[in-house]
């Protein structure tokens, strides 16, 4: 019985390993699958290829506006140095210089309208808070009045009713509102 158990448990560890090894591969497959496509472009730049593409400025005409390079000159932290022909040849390095400064005063005027658009908009966000507290402190005011108001005339209003009692011994409405001969309300 021992070495039945034995065998099973052997049985199942070659089944398990098996099945390990199996899903290793098939994740080895699928990498290899993914990366075909760049071991072709690898492989196509390693190999003498015949369609080789050359990058030479011969047929290019290439203008730079003078105002561009004015400001790249005038500069004090790009550094452009040489010639964009050298031999009636274009020179590369010399053009990239010249298209990342350009790319860097484009960047520095992006970021410059940007941070004046966010002036205005502080500026502007500033005034409406202003116009808001003084719209607030106007709320208040009005209310402190009517309330105010409200307290004179209920006072007043009091008082005119003493008034009324003291020389008529009634309220006047009661007066306006039932006849005393006949005791009939009129509504």
């Amino acid at each position: 019985a021992y070495r039945m158990k034995q065998n099973d448990q052997n049985k199942s560890d070659t089944i398990e390993s098996i099945q390990k090894v199996r899903s290793m591969w098939t994740c080895i497959m699928e990498i290899l699958a993914s990366l075909k496509q760049d071991k072709e472009v690898v492989d196509s730049v390693l190999e003498d290829c015949v369609n080789r593409c050359i990058l030479s400025g011969t047929d290019v005409v290439l203008r730079v506006p003078r105002v561009l390079v004015h400001r790249i000159e005038s500069d004090k932290n790009e550094v452009f140095t040489g010639n964009i022909y050298e031999g009636e040849k274009l020179n590369f390095l010399a053009i990239i210089q010249l298209l990342s400064g350009a790319l860097k005063m484009l960047r520095d005027e992006h970021c410059q309208a940007e941070l004046k658009d966010f002036h205005s908009i502080e500026n502007m966000v500033t005034s409406c808070n202003k116009a808001l507290q003084n719209l607030n402190s106007r709320l208040e005011s009005k209310q402190d009045r009517s309330v105010s108001v409200r307290e004179s005339l209920s006072g007043k209003e009091e008082d005119w009713e003493m008034k009324w009692k003291t020389f008529l011994g009634q309220n006047p409405f009661n007066l306006i509102l039932k006849d005393p001969v006949s005791g009939v309300w009129f509504i």
